[in-house]
């Protein structure tokens, strides 16, 4: 399967050219011993909030992470720190945001929620910031509403996409449980992406009635959870993952995907505010 990176108001359009993802792992792993000492210290706390013993001892008996594991949290966290940026600016853009109704404003308000709720997560379990800060997106991003729900579909797609790697490659059962849970409230946010776009006004352009995400196909938005399984995109490695992320994050690849390149969109962390202790990550068990 070929997957395009490149998206304006009708979906994606082919990449002629690549990037090597070398340089993406190579400055995320600039931190690679504290990273190592995060996630342990991550591992440990979470045994501490359970206090119970480990049930299985063969499912997490790895003494160290893989470099399978510390590759998978730093793409990861890199997406997260995408997905804040990329909310934070929906919210933040006058314009066909502001006439959405109530509810859809307050979902979107509450993925931003918990994709930073993802990122602190990620970045404990690392010990160290995201390298990337900055990030590009097509033109007429945000400004938008079909380029804006075309590309946040898209973005979710893939993240779902990624933390599936994790549940199949994530070496302890705690850190495969942690990515389904997450990925689950990724598929959260693609479906109410889809749901709210009948919602466009007609003044920016809708209503939208057919959203294109990373698979380049202009799909109905109704029903808007048009999938009875997550779909994989055939991913096997995370690599593949970052080369969905490379135009967001990195300049050179914005620029050959055809990204607007004179503006870059800075990543701003807060402290998130979950709708409910019922949702937030309490422990490897959620107990």
């Amino acid at each position: 399967m070929k997957i395009s990176h490149t998206l304006d108001a009708d979906g994606p359009v082919s990449e002629k050219a690549r990037i090597s993802r070398r340089s993406f792992f190579n400055r995320a792993a600039v931190a690679g011993a504290a990273g190592a000492a995060g996630f342990y210290g991550l591992l440990n706390a979470a045994d501490v909030l359970a206090q119970a013993p480990e049930t299985d001892a063969s499912a997490n008996a790895s003494s160290k992470p893989t470099s399978g594991d510390v590759a998978i949290l730093q793409a990861a966290e890199i997406a997260e720190a995408l997905a804040v940026t990329t909310y934070t600016h929906i919210v933040r853009t006058p314009g066909w945001f502001t006439r959405l109704p109530d509810d859809d404003q307050g979902y979107l308000y509450a993925a931003r929620n918990e994709e930073m709720s993802h990122y602190l997560l990620e970045k404990s379990a690392l010990g160290q910031e995201t390298p990337y800060t900055e990030f590009y997106y097509p033109h007429n991003m945000f400004t938008d509403a079909q380029t804006t729900l075309n590309t946040l579909v898209t973005l979710e797609d893939a993240f779902i996409a990624a933390y599936l790697v994790g549940v199949r490659y994530f070496s302890t059962a705690d850190l495969r449980v942690t990515a389904a849970r997450i990925m689950g409230i990724e598929s959260d946010h693609r479906t109410l992406a889809r749901s709210l776009a009948g919602d466009v006004a007609a003044e920016d352009g809708g209503p939208i009635k057919k959203i294109t995400g990373l698979q380049g196909v202009p799909e109905n938005v109704h029903p808007p959870n048009n999938n009875g399984y997550e779909r994989t995109l055939c991913l096997s490695d995370i690599s593949q993952a970052v080369d969905v992320l490379l135009p967001f994050a990195d300049k050179t690849a914005a620029g050959k995907a055809g990204f607007n390149t004179a503006k870059a969109f800075k990543f701003e962390p807060f402290t998130p505010h979950l709708a409910t202790p019922l949702g937030e990550f309490i422990s490897f068990t959620g107990c």
